[in-house]
């Protein structure tokens, strides 16, 4: 199986919202977004293609489109901030769940960092989300004000929800006040898959839960409004956790995710530390250097700059087959049952479907 490449000059999620508000080439956008006066846009964190094919939820099935690509690392926190800004991860600076900033390793959805206070969010991302236009950003009332809603939903308009039925009626609230874009998100599926798995019934009755969702927008959304459909990343069920064994003596800091692990090298140690991983690790991940990552595009089709450059490891294990890569400083992440951020079909390829709104 060959690595999945962002096809960030097509099909991407980070080119979703520019074709939108139609400053990029929308060729691959379903047909029946043609002629739709309001948009919404509702991302659905951990909702791969590859499960949608597997699971075939009725709702989901009726619309029309197929998949495209996410970015690398197939992650909520380079992801989500990709499609607000429009732009791939080596342009908007988040690069992966934990990055090394400053010296310290911040997480990025918590906005944390082991001791202090974490960089101010515009320091570490400063695009506007929606290419400045305001917005409205349908989400989780408790996300209002959190240093990554501020990092990646620079100057969008927020709006809180506390269950579903309420993320459906401010979505239908905005679309009857005339908003042309509307952003809404939900996070159930991934939530489900990272205590449960992919494989249990949890899984399953979250995602037919979510498949009527989609169906409860598109029945209070008018005939002249369509509901676009899309995700972050796809899923992978842990079937092993790989200690860092012998790298750990060249290792000074490790950031990423469990699929898409970050090595930060000792000083003067990166071809060393590079050549030991390919021999410990090279069957069970893609092993790559800082150099390669940019070299080829994975985060995106320009070179970063040097602040961002410097929060990408010396050394990533992006994983293969169903395995998690640990991380001796972050001892909590091995409780998840399924996870994502590497380059595999199940997760790179997430859904972009859509339908035109119902009621009458």
């Amino acid at each position: 199986m060959e690595p999945i490449l962002p096809d960030y000059l097509g099909a991407s999620v980070a080119g979703l919202v520019p074709a939108l508000l139609g400053t990029q080439p929308a060729g691959w956008l379903p047909a029946c977004l043609n002629g739709a006066k309001t948009i919404v846009l509702l991302v659905l964190d951990g909702v791969g293609w590859r499960t949608l094919e597997q699971h075939r939820p009725p709702v989901f099935t009726s619309l029309e489109g197929g998949p495209i690509t996410t970015v690398a690392p197939s992650t909520t926190a380079a992801a989500l901030t990709s499609i607000a800004t429009g732009n791939p991860p080596a342009r908007h600076g988040i690069v992966g769940y934990r990055m090394r900033v400053g010296g310290q390793v911040l997480d990025v959805l918590r906005w944390r960092v082991p001791e202090g206070r974490p960089p101010a969010p515009d320091t570490v991302a400063s695009l506007p989300a929606f290419l400045g236009r305001p917005v409205p950003v349908v989400t989780r009332g408790e996300f209002a004000r959190t240093g990554f809603t501020e990092a990646h939903m620079n100057g969008a308009r927020f709006v809180g929800w506390r269950t579903t039925a309420t993320l459906v009626e401010h979505v239908r609230r905005l679309v009857a006040a005339g908003e042309p874009l509307v952003y809404a998100y939900y996070d159930g599926v991934d939530k489900v898959a990272h205590e449960y798995g992919l494989e249990d019934g949890f899984y399953a009755a979250e995602l037919a839960s979510t498949d009527r969702l989609v169906g409860d927008l598109l029945e209070v959304l008018p005939p002249s409004a369509a509901l676009v459909v899309t995700s972050d990343h796809g899923q992978v069920h842990f079937g092993e956790w790989v200690e860092p064994g012998p790298l750990a003596k060249m290792v000074i800091a490790y950031a990423g995710d469990a699929r898409f692990r970050y090595l930060h090298a000792r000083p003067g140690g990166t071809e060393a530390l590079a050549k030991a991983a390919e021999e410990l690790c090279g069957d069970r991940a893609w092993v790559f250097t800082r150099d390669r990552l940019v070299e080829e595009g994975w985060l995106g089709p320009e070179p970063p700059s040097g602040p961002v450059l410097s929060r990408i490891g010396d050394v990533t294990l992006a994983a293969r087959g169903s395995v998690a890569f640990v991380d001796p400083t972050h001892p909590k992440e091995t409780r998840l049952v399924a996870g994502h951020g590497s380059l595999t079909p199940d997760e790179m390829f997430v859904p972009l479907l859509a339908g035109r709104g119902r009621a009458h």
